[in-house]
């Protein structure tokens, strides 16, 4: 802030005198930035060259362990000039969380006490499923939070993980995943919030308004990934760049205030994003406004020699890539420590650093760690009580079911079940991707410990709740991908952790199907869990064929034949083809990944002391050529999806009715009020998610045929009637042309569904007016609450 700016500001203070205690918050404010800015341009004035290096770097923190506690040996040899961060600082480790935050406290005070700069640390982690460290909650995977459609739950489950990651000393996350997928076979779509732009923007700002909280002393810095438009497949179109792959990103920064963005694996426009200076610069920081921290993915910087060639050698990868906005390599430094070197030859000036140190400088200052005090050496429990009730909340409403003939909630006469299939018991299938379990079982070939957190399986879950009334009998009957009991010669996983995906509480018994069936036909229900595991979905896990694997899809269906009704839970990470087996079952629960109270959560739905609430953000495909496929484009009517986005079922019934909404407004009103009736028909308490579409004028060929504009997740108890309104900005019906956002006149068509779908009300509403252009937008969701 220069001087006139603050000359101003104080005037302005002086003028508001009114709202005293307002104005001395701001003041405060404006004092705590100039404060931590003024520190900044002081420390780096002083600071030597391999320090200001050192600082836009990472290092292992397993590299600085003696076992279990710090070595100040270590510090000396491998960052006797500091450093900057410590990424996926815990998730190599096997510390207890006490002796985790003792390693940290000892760890910032070597950078105190024995660097010249004196500048602590940032720690940082994985979070899309709570902090990844040993004993601490697991909540579900990003794609099951997605389908709760509630971010006032994301947000309070972040700022629990903030609460938990502050009790050790850790103040970043690598979180979240703000890609827009929808391809089933990628991988990395189980750490999406689905394939619509404008719900991931909304669950995505949850997420960091909740781990950064109102206060980033006490919050944690978020890292908005992957910058942007990873995982996209095809040639760069700027409109869809601008209108899809960029909302959640702007909204994360103009609303959020996200502190960091992180750079991804992949090019555009044949750049490597790394040392793409159009992106980081151009459209980061000028266009969107981001004036925090851009880290590397890891190896991602040498990737721009290594992979693409870019760079001719690994030093001009550095150099292209600080020069392109970029401000820190992770997980490590591989092209970054050869920039001293690179100075002197006159390849590259000490200003580009500094800027870049500048930034990593401010964004600890913000954090607080420029006036580190060591905390107290008091216990630490990550999995108290409290949060095992956040966890079983955030899976009961992450779980979707996608059929039920009646079969459920099970009934209280059912006197024998039969659990079933490779997930029954497998606490494997509580486990997304960037878990503390499952990055052990990555790096460091360990296997998932099922007590530290406790992990309740499904089959732990039925005995719990149900042991003591119904007979509950268990058999795997099939292996995940086994086919006769022998692995195939054919590459279906990742093949680094393929012999550690199968260890868990103990080495699995070889599956006997004769067994399964057997208990099956004595059966009154049988329960099939199925899917994937760790091996199976993940980063570098794309499955061609996403049918069940292995002879999962065979199994079922011998437990089809036995006549007896068949629940079928799926878990995983992505939708799986079931299209042969969806006809003869009697209900189907879409599970994801539900963390570590999974079991519970299930069995309670199955049961019907939880009413189901959840709902699709990502379109089932009913066979392989299917993926990619997206609602938005308009569903094929002649190859219809298995299930479509926002599909979802309920143990209650809803009637929506009483539409009321404008025929006309004018194009330059600021909102647009849709209002409607829900009334619960049924006997079961219940929550609905009431979806608002957008149909553009027919003439309007610049909008997608039917975009989500607006949603309303509310709980309606058994008769009763709630009346809900959606109010929308023009601004929502903009689109990108030319650099500029066009809101153009016609005939909207505004339609309340249950999915995208199942339309229960539309209203045809003329905008009237001559076109707006708007440089950029301002309003990017619509606004909405229960009037009675």
């Amino acid at each position: 802030m220069n001087k006139f700016l603050l000359i101003s500001f104080s005037i302005l203070l002086i003028a508001c005198s009114s709202k005293k205690g307002d104005v001395e918050v701001i003041a405060s404010k404006v004092v705590s930035e100039k404060a931590i800015i003024s520190k900044v341009d002081s420390l780096i004035s002083k600071m030597p060259l391999k320090e200001k290096i050192a600082q836009l770097q990472g290092v292992w923190m397993k590299d600085l362990m003696d076992g279990k506690t710090l070595s100040l040996d270590s510090c000396r040899k491998k960052i006797p000039n500091g450093i900057g961060y410590l990424a996926q600082f815990s998730g190599n480790l096997l510390t207890s969380p006490t002796e985790l935050k003792i390693a940290i406290a000892d760890l910032q005070d070597y950078l105190i006490n024995e660097t010249e700069s004196k500048i602590p640390a940032i720690l940082s982690e994985e979070a899309i499923s709570g902090f990844s460290t040993k004993g601490a909650t697991t909540l579900p995977q990003q794609i099951g939070m997605g389908c709760s459609w509630n971010p006032d739950l994301i947000q309070s489950n972040s700022t629990n993980t903030a609460k938990l990651m502050r009790s050790v000393g850790a103040t970043h996350v690598l979180s979240p995943m703000l890609d827009i997928c929808r391809n089933s076979h990628w991988g990395r779509i189980e750490e999406s919030f689905g394939e619509e732009p404008y719900l991931t923007a909304r669950m995505g700002l949850a997420f960091v308004k909740g781990i950064q909280t109102d206060d980033l002393t006490n919050g944690v810095a978020t890292t908005i990934k992957h910058f942007a438009g990873y995982g996209y497949k095809g040639d760069f179109d700027e409109k869809n760049f601008y209108e899809e792959t960029l909302l959640p990103h702007e909204v994360a920064i103009k609303l959020g205030k996200a502190q960091n963005a992180m750079a991804g694996y992949h090019q555009i426009k044949d750049i490597p994003c790394s040392a793409n200076e159009e992106l980081l610069t151009t459209i980061l920081r000028d266009e969107l406004g981001f004036n925090g921290v851009v880290v590397s993915d890891f190896w991602s910087v040498k990737q721009v020699f290594s992979r693409y060639k870019h760079a001719k050698t690994e030093p001009e990868a550095g150099i292209l890539s600080l020069k392109a906005g970029l401000d820190v390599e992770l997980p490590f430094g591989m092209s970054f420590p050869y920039l001293e070197e690179e100075i002197s030859k006159g390849n590259i000036s000490v200003d580009v650093i500094n800027t870049a140190l500048r930034r990593v400088l401010i964004s600890k200052g913000n954090l607080g760690l420029l006036h580190y005090k060591r905390p107290d050496n008091e216990t630490v429990d990550l999995d108290p009580p409290a949060n095992r009730k956040v966890a079983y909340k955030a899976a009961c409403e992450s779980i979707v079911l996608l059929k039920n003939n009646g079969v459920l909630p099970l009934s209280k006469d059912t006197k024998k079940i039969a659990i079933v299939g490779p997930n029954a018991n497998a606490v494997q299938s509580l486990l997304g991707d960037y878990t503390y379990q499952s990055l052990s079982t990555f790096f460091r070939s360990v296997p998932v410990d099922p007590n530290n957190p406790k992990l309740i399986t499904l089959l732990d879950g039925l005995k719990s709740k149900l042991g003591e009334h119904t007979e509950i009998n268990y058999e795997r009957g099939c292996d995940w991908t086994k086919i006769d009991n022998k692995q195939p010669n054919e590459k279906i996983g990742d093949e680094r952790i393929k012999k550690f995906a199968y260890i868990g509480v103990k080495d699995f018994p070889e599956p006997n199907t004769k067994k399964a069936l057997e208990i099956a036909k004595e059966s009154d229900v049988i329960i099939a869990a199925m899917g994937e595991h760790l091996y199976l979905v993940g980063e570098g896990r794309d499955r061609k064929d996403i049918h069940l694997p292995g002879q999962q899809s065979q199994f079922v269906q011998q437990l089809q034949e036995t006549g007896k009704p068949v629940v079928l839970v799926i878990f995983g990470g992505r939708p799986q083809i079931i299209t042969e087996l969806a006809p003869k079952c009697d209900a189907i629960i879409q599970a994801w990944f539900p963390g570590e109270e999974g079991g519970n959560a299930l069995t309670d739905i199955i049961t019907g002391k939880v009413n189901p609430s959840a709902k699709l953000t990502v379109t089932y495909p009913k066979h392989n050529g299917q993926a990619p496929i997206v609602y938005s484009a308009g569903y094929n009517k002649g190859d219809m999806p298995m299930y479509p986005f926002g599909y979802g079922l309920s143990y209650s019934s809803f009637k929506y009715d009483n539409l009321e909404a404008p025929n006309s407004v004018s194009i330059e009103t600021k909102e647009i009020p849709v209002t409607f009736t829900i009334t619960n028909t049924s006997d079961f308490d219940g929550a609905e998610i009431a979806q608002l579409y957008i149909t553009p004028p027919s003439e309007n060929k610049n909008l997608e045929p039917i975009e989500l504009k607006g949603f309303s997740k509310v709980f309606i108890g058994k008769g009763e009637t709630k009346t809900i309104e959606i109010s929308v900005s023009p601004q929502q019906l903009a689109y990108y042309h030319n650099k500029n956002w066009i809101i153009a006149p016609g005939i909207y068509e505004f339609k309340i569904g249950a999915s995208s779908l199942d339309i229960k009300l539309s209203q045809k509403i003329d905008v009237t007016g001559n076109p707006i252009t708007l440089k950029e937008r301002n309003v990017f969701f619509s606004k909405h609450r229960i009037v009675n």
